[in-house]
C-alpha cells in the first residue's frame, strides 16, 4: 500500500507553521489542503482536547465570515494528533499566501466572548469546550507566527528522506 503523502513529513523536525500540505485537480479545479501546525509533534505536549474543540468553533466561525475568504473555505478541522488543524481551501495559494488569514484567525479568538455553536443543539460535545485555554493557545501561536515572519522554516515541510531500493521503491524501517 503507498504511503499517504502528510506520513512524508518529517515529524521529527517539524516546528509550528503554515504547510502546504496536498494539492488537488480535478477537472478545472484546485483544492489545496493546509496544515497549521500549532505544537512540535512528540517534542510538545498536544493541545488540551477541549481547547483545540473550542479553537475549530471560534475559527471556523471566524473563517466562514471574513469577506475575502468566506467562498474560498471547504474545511477547519483538528488533527487527530491535536498538534494542529487541517485548512481545505478551494484554489492554490502558498503557504505565505495566507499568513494574514491565519494570524488574523488566531488573533481573533483573543475578541470571543463565548464559544459559538457550543450548544446541545448546535455541537456533538457541547460541554466540551475551554475558551480560556483556547485564548492562551491562540495568542501563543499568533505572537510565534509574528517573531518568525521571514522564517521560511514555517512554510515549508521538512520532508522524510527514504532510501531507495535498485528496482525504484521506497524502503521503509519498520
Amino acid at each position: 500500500m503507498e504511503l499517504i503523502q502528510s506520513f512524508s513529513v518529517d515529524h521529527t523536525r517539524i516546528v509550528p507553521g503554515i504547510f502546504t500540505s496536498r494539492e488537488d485537480v480535478t477537472g478545472n479545479s484546485t483544492v489545496t489542503t493546509y496544515d497549521i501546525r500549532l505544537k512540535r509533534p512528540n517534542r510538545e505536549p498536544a493541545i488540551d482536547v477541549a481547547a483545540m474543540h473550542s479553537l475549530e468553533h471560534i475559527i471556523a466561525t471566524f473563517l466562514r465570515n471574513d469577506p475575502q475568504w468566506k467562498d474560498e473555505v471547504i474545511y477547519w478541522g483538528p488533527m487527530g494528533c491535536l498538534t494542529g488543524f487541517y485548512l481545505i481551501l478551494k484554489g492554490s495559494r502558498s503557504s505565505r499566501e495566507i499568513y494574514e488569514l491565519i494570524l488574523s484567525a488566531f488573533k481573533s479568538v483573543d475578541d470571543a466572548g463565548e464559544v459559538p455553536g457550543a450548544a446541545p443543539v448546535n455541537c456533538g460535545n457541547y460541554l466540551m469546550h475551554n475558551l480560556t485555554m483556547a485564548k492562551w493557545y491562540a495568542s501563543e501561536f499568533a505572537v510565534y507566527l509574528e517573531a518568525n515572519r521571514s522564517n521560511p522554516d514555517i512554510f515549508e515541510y521538512p520532508k522524510a528522506e527514504r532510501l531507495v531500493t535498485n528496482d525504484g521503491k521506497q524502503f521503509f524501517d519498520s
